[in-house]
């Protein structure tokens, strides 16, 4: 049991307060709930005399949260939230199974969701259900089957299955580059993109070909799908996943900067917590996602 049911009040009360809070109005909450003010006012009534603390006040013939009323009204919008998105999942999975995995957005539009296409006509009782998280977080406070995460293997609390090895190509627009692929250090002499995720990638990049850098500035970004946009409109150079970059190419907005490809030691991986068995339609994406063939194959 979760909890005692004295605790637990009811979705129409946890509505009006916090369309009360949001609006800031019970005249404007009742009419986006297609109720009365009075309705409103009961609502709120009977949720605080359940939980047994002064929710609002009455300024005239007005109704103003306390300082306690918003605290709990945050809480409730987020359970509201959570109960309108898990409504949502299951229906629109019916009776198939449902597979909840959050993704890079980079590689979940460009390497997973090809690969998906086929797992879906395979599997036609799984429904796979993405949802973009730009870094690692806590399985005990998002509720996903499993997550893409980028890195070395150094997560806390996860198993994981590698799926790709990172490889970079420092990439630009042909209006940048007329002349095509440059020796490395004549990058220096056009403005670099910047990814937030990535600190210092572009000196790492440098570094390993024995370019001296100092200070590296330029535009900076917190997705590669950006990046990749302001590279083909002609911002800068970009250093894009290959995955990325091949994508643009065959659209004919990018090519490569430099003529060699790079292998990094980091790299893709689907991780789900330790300790939890993973469920049937996991278990399914794992062992799918095992096979050579998916791993190596294109997405043209």
């Amino acid at each position: 049991m979760i909890a005692p049911r004295r605790f637990l009040p009811s979705v129409s009360s946890l509505l009006a307060l916090e369309a009360v809070d949001r609006l800031g109005s019970a005249t404007l909450a009742a009419g986006e709930l297609s109720l009365t003010h009075s309705a409103i006012s009961r609502q709120l009534k009977h949720l605080e005399e359940q939980i047994g603390v002064s929710l609002f006040e009455r300024a005239g013939r007005a109704l103003v949260l306390t300082p306690a009323g918003r605290d709990y009204a945050d809480s409730a919008r987020g359970y509201l939230h959570d109960l309108a998105r898990a409504s949502l999942k299951i229906r629109a999975a019916g009776t198939r199974m449902s597979l909840n995995l959050a993704v890079l957005p980079a590689f979940g539009t460009h390497w997973l969701l090809p690969r998906l296409k086929r797992f879906s006509e395979l599997h036609p009782d799984v429904v796979v259900n993405l949802s973009t998280r730009l870094a690692p977080f806590d399985f005990g406070r998002e509720s996903f089957d499993a997550a893409v995460h980028f890195g070395v293997q150094d997560w806390q609390g996860v198993e994981f299955l590698e799926l790709m090895r990172e490889r970079v190509v420092p990439a630009g627009p042909p209006s940048l580059l007329p002349d095509g692929p440059l020796a490395p250090h004549r990058l220096l002499s056009l403005p670099l993109l910047h990814l937030e995720s990535r600190p210092g990638a572009w000196e790492d990049w440098f570094a390993r070909r024995k370019v001296q850098t100092d200070r590296l500035g330029g535009m900076l970004f917190d997705q590669f799908t950006h990046m990749s946009e302001a590279a083909a409109l002609g911002f800068g150079l970009a250093l894009l996943p290959e995955f990325l970059f091949e994508a643009e190419e065959r659209r004919g907005r990018l090519i490569a900067a430099v003529d060699s490809r790079e292998e990094l030691e980091a790299g893709y991986h689907l991780v789900w917590p330790r300790g939890r068995i993973p469920n049937r339609p996991l278990r399914l994406l794992l062992d799918w996602l095992a096979r050579p063939e998916v791993g190596s194959a294109t997405t043209g």
